[in-house]
């Protein structure tokens, strides 16, 4: 199972837990298995179908590209962190 990290902003939805594992084979799989464990989290980390753009997925330290596409693997680390704009 991946170990998901939870962010700050998304602690009032789990109850402030900071960590949980997920069974899943990708991020969108992730994400549902979340939703099981915390109702409501799925519209915190989506919008339109897609993962919100103010953040980025990390999967083993690297960000996710492929959006909810992308690989999770059985041992995985995976965070959700904001994304950073600068300028």
């Amino acid at each position: 199972m991946a170990t998901v990290y939870i962010p700050t902003m998304l602690l009032p939805v789990t109850g402030g837990i900071r960590q949980t594992q997920v069974d899943a084979g990708n991020v969108r799989q992730l994400i549902n298995g979340l939703e099981e464990q915390f109702p409501g989290i799925r519209d915190r980390l989506l919008e339109n179908n897609q993962v919100r753009p103010n953040l980025a997925v990390s999967i083993d330290g690297e960000v996710a590209r492929m959006g909810l596409l992308e690989k999770v693997g059985e041992s995985s680390e995976v965070h959700f962190v904001p994304a950073i704009s600068g300028g």
